[in-house]
């Protein structure tokens, strides 16, 4: 059986997320899982609704979220991370399905948000060890 992803990805710092998806679909398919949806999402902050609608939808095994939140002069990548954090897991939770955390952040700046782009990476691996794991 093939693992079906769906994939939620910020747009948000896109010159790093669009390297982190392509980094992630290379290893999907490195994993023989397949992604099947793609939903873009203008930041991380917006993405439980995204996976709402996909893990809604049933045609997914696993959400794999893609985002990075870099450090500004304000705490707001703290809220941002930890809000978005929160949402997915209570959504994995609700919908009895894993969504995968790969959201680099917060307290980063740009130069370590890009030497953590396979945090996608590791996102996807998650995701599917999980759907193998629990069946």
């Amino acid at each position: 059986m093939t693992i079906k992803l769906g994939f939620v990805v910020a747009e948000f710092n896109r010159d790093i997320t669009y390297m982190m998806e392509i980094e992630a679909r290379e290893h999907a398919r490195f994993l023989g899982a397949e992604v099947t949806e793609t939903f873009y999402v203008p930041g991380a902050y917006d993405m439980p609704l995204a996976i709402k609608k996909l893990l809604n939808e049933g045609n997914v095994d696993a959400v794999v979220t893609i985002g990075c939140v870099i450090e500004g002069a304000t705490q707001h990548d703290e809220i941002v991370v930890q809000h978005a954090a929160r949402k997915i897991i209570d959504l994995s939770l609700e919908y009895d399905k894993p969504v995968s955390l790969g959201i680099s952040g917060p307290g980063m700046t740009r130069m370590e948000a890009t030497e953590r782009i396979d945090y996608a990476k590791r996102a996807v691996e998650s995701a599917v060890k999980m759907v193998q794991r629990l069946g």
